[in-house]
């Protein structure tokens, strides 16, 4: 996970280690541990694999919600969010932002204008619901670490991916005989990916997955966008 040992090391790991040999409550510590992967440019869905992987070594079947929550919480106080820029990247799924998407969807565009092609008949939108009631942050960042991680384990590099908002998820796709596969492997990786971090009962259950035929122009393709974000 880590290219260097040395990037794993942080005091607070020390006393997340610290916490679990001498049995005590590891949520004060794992909130450290958010704080200082936060700072170090560590995406959420990272560091709860990380944490999780501390307390399977140390015996323990998966982490304890409360530590996870605190992790999360951590993580959150640590982000320092920047102005100067469009975001294009959603730092609580890892996944791109909505304004992402809609660049790709235009590049997309583009080259069928320039190819004569179709879009809708070369490229569709699937959709991924997981979205549940609940005003808790931990939750709502637990979410969607998770089902980035189902997304990029389903469908891998080179295919342009977004939280919309919370709860909601959009894939860039071609429309060939790869789709259903995709599909199928997607339902498979947000299961997984769910019981993995102990977020099942924080989503849709089952998920809602479904293809979104994209419009005829880029124009009409962002006014569906902004539909699915309401």
């Amino acid at each position: 996970m880590w290219l260097r040992p040395g990037d794993w090391y942080t005091p607070a790991a020390d006393a997340l280690v610290e916490s679990l040999e001498a049995r005590l409550d590891t949520a004060p510590a794992a909130y450290r541990l958010g704080q200082a992967r936060s700072a170090a440019g560590v995406g959420i869905t990272e560091a709860i694999d990380d944490m999780a992987v501390l307390f399977r070594a140390a015996g323990y079947e998966s982490a304890p919600i409360r530590s996870i929550r605190s992790l999360c919480e951590g993580w959150t106080a640590g982000t320092v969010p920047t102005m100067d820029a469009p975001i294009m990247t959603d730092a609580e799924s890892g996944l791109g932002t909505a304004e992402y998407l809609l660049q790709r969807l235009a590049e997309v565009y583009g080259a069928a204008a320039r190819f004569e092609h179709v879009v809708n008949e070369t490229h569709a939108l699937v959709i991924v619901d997981v979205s549940v009631e609940n005003t808790d942050p931990w939750q709502r960042i637990a979410r969607n670490a998770a089902t980035g991680a189902a997304l990029r384990g389903a469908y891998g590099e080179g295919h342009p991916m977004a939280r919309l908002s919370d709860g909601l998820y959009a894939v860039l796709v071609e429309r060939d005989e790869t789709l259903g596969d995709g599909l199928a492997s997607l339902r498979v990786h947000l299961g997984e990916r769910a019981i993995d971090m102990n977020v099942d009962s924080l989503m849709r259950q089952p998920p809602r997955v479904w293809v979104e035929s994209l419009p005829g122009t880029h124009a009409y393709a962002c006014a569906l966008m902004e539909s699915l974000q309401r």
